[in-house]
């Protein structure tokens, strides 16, 4: 319940002013010591006596009567045109209603939106049996560092300005949740494909075969030079549907992770050092951090099951 933040009283309150009157008090005596006047005590002694306990709880201040409330037909008429995809100021064309009225039914029926129009897509979730069996695969841009920045110091007027950025490759396995990430100087298709190729021998090394890739339709994702590389290793690549980044949900999760307990997590004085830090976090993710997808297990505990 939403209390006035200058409100004298709360139920718990007016329970106590109630019990006191109960308990022999007189009613000016309770009313002041409640910080009310005797009219308000006698208001919530008659409640309680009809309603107990419910009837001290705040009631609603809309009015009884409304007599320049919008007409039901008129209200109907709105939500029929609304779930035509019409706007506000289109409404107010086809009913002698205000745009500004009319904002507020659709607010009040939650139809401010059109997306609010459209069913919501029931939730899919899947995972992989196997280690290897799916890598999902993403790219974050982060701005270089020269020096602390305004996350630390709250400072936004001093700004290192021009001083470019740099990409957070990730690969994290569907079934462990084993994660490999690597910060490289662009996006592009030789940086990617390279990045691949490191990524599949960093899984080997751990005994884990890839089989198959998701990726985005990024550009580096869908150049010839990305297909021969996964043609190469016998990889079948998969990509997401065009503006779904759900359906990569598994890497877009993970890097939420990493800006999250590595790249704002302390203050760095340079990209180098950042970028030092993140073999160590990685260590980390992969054998210390307990996961609740995983049931509180670490991602390499999964590859020994």
């Amino acid at each position: 319940m939403d209390i006035h933040q200058n409100a004298r009283s709360c139920p718990a309150s007016r329970m106590l002013l109630v019990s006191r009157i109960r308990s022999g008090s007189s009613v000016s005596v309770a009313a002041e010591a409640a910080g009310v006047s005797r009219r308000t005590a006698f208001k919530w002694l008659a409640r309680y006596r009809a309603q107990g306990k419910a009837g001290l709880l705040d009631r609603s201040s809309r009015p009884y009567r409304m007599p320049r409330k919008t007409n039901y037909w008129w209200e109907q008429e709105i939500l029929r045109w609304r779930r035509r995809r019409l706007t506000g100021i289109e409404i107010a064309r086809r009913v002698p209603v205000c745009p500004a009225t009319i904002a507020r039914i659709l607010a009040r029926h939650g139809l401010s939106r059109l997306k609010a129009l459209d069913p919501k897509e029931p939730v899919r979730r899947y995972q992989r049996e196997h280690a290897g069996e799916l890598l999902h695969f993403d790219i974050k841009k982060l701005g270089r560092i020269r020096g602390v920045g305004h996350r630390i110091t709250g400072d936004r007027i001093q700004r290192a300005r021009g001083i470019g950025w740099e990409f957070v490759h990730v690969a994290i396995d569907d079934a462990s949740r084993l994660a490999y990430a690597e910060v490289l100087k662009n996006e592009r298709t030789a940086c990617a494909t390279a990045f691949l190729r490191r990524t599949i021998a960093w899984f080997s090394a751990r005994g884990v075969r890839v089989q198959s890739l998701l990726t985005d339709n990024g550009s580096c994702y869908v150049s010839h030079r990305f297909t021969k590389a996964c043609q190469s290793m016998g990889l079948r690549h998969i990509r997401t549907r065009p503006y779904r980044p759900r359906t990569n949900g598994k890497a877009e999760r993970f890097i939420q992770t990493l800006l999250r307990e590595w790249a704002y997590r302390r203050p760095y004085h340079s990209s180098a050092q950042r970028t030092e830090r993140l073999a160590r976090y990685l260590n980390y993710y992969n054998h210390r951090r307990p996961h609740a997808s995983l049931r509180k297990k670490t991602p390499a505990s999964r590859l020994s099951e």
